[in-house]
């Protein structure tokens, strides 16, 4: 008898440890599940800066926020040059130039989304940010029956929200790998200087349509580039197409 009930507590002991184990593995492994997708949902998202390309082509763009002055000259050198660009046109821009929209448009340019009224961005709710993506997007289309697909943030301010906010409405953040600082005035031979010694394949060059000393410098970057073997395309023909990743530390896009 008392074999018996020695036996039967080892066993009784044995299930309580078991069902202790079991219940401790559901506890952790939930635990696990909630840390990973906090995790998961706190990886920094990053907009594409340049393009991982054996290839000699980068690309020019162009910010479109303020002034037009200087935009049809613009227009003429890259027609000249045999040249098509990327516009980042913003809405407030768009509104006060509408005619100025549609000849970038009919002269084959890329029309890129650059927000509604050029805010900043981060101290916007989700909500917010669609709003200023989507409304510009229409004003564009309106005028010139051309879908933004790719969107470059103002100022240059991104967060996790905005990025898969827009990935989710089926646009590309795109930053830039070259500066031109066109629009601080450091003159024309400080913008060609910058360009040119900075470019490398896969750049995405950064220029403003009314900065000052832009239309002069241009002609001769686009010499200097072209003489060094560059192809210059809009930003979505540089982009890799099919499944990509974007390097986390560097901001460029590579082939999965």
């Amino acid at each position: 008898m008392q074999f018996i009930v020695l036996r039967y507590r080892r066993v009784l002991k044995l299930i309580i440890t078991c069902v202790l184990v079991l219940l401790g593995f559901l506890l952790l492994s939930g635990i696990c599940s909630r840390v990973v997708g906090v995790y998961q949902d706190n990886i920094r998202e990053v907009p594409i800066y340049s393009v991982d390309t054996k290839e000699k082509k980068l690309a020019i763009s162009f910010d479109a926020a303020w002034g037009a002055d200087y935009t049809p000259t613009l227009l003429k050198i890259l027609e000249e040059n045999n040249i098509k660009t990327t516009f980042f046109l913003t809405g407030i821009w768009v509104k006060e130039y509408p005619e100025m929209v549609k000849k970038i448009a009919a002269a084959g340019h890329e029309l890129g989304n650059h927000s509604l009224t050029h805010p900043h961005c981060n101290a916007l709710s989700e909500e917010e940010f669609l709003k200023e993506l989507k409304e510009n997007e229409e004003l564009i289309y309106k005028l010139t029956k051309k879908r933004t697909r790719l969107f470059r943030p103002p100022f240059g301010e991104y967060n996790n929200t905005n990025i898969k906010a827009c990935r989710k409405n089926g646009y590309e953040v795109i930053q830039w790998s070259v500066d031109s600082l066109d629009w601080q005035e450091i003159g024309v031979e400080a913008i060609v200087d910058r360009v040119v010694k900075n470019a490398h394949p896969g750049a995405i060059i950064l220029f403003h349509n009314n900065a000052k000393y832009t239309p002069e410098a241009l002609p001769i970057i686009l010499k200097k580039l072209k003489a060094e073997g560059y192809k210059i395309v809009p930003v979505s023909e540089l982009l890799i197409k099919g499944d990509y990743y974007i390097e986390k530390h560097t901001g460029v896009q590579k082939k999965a």
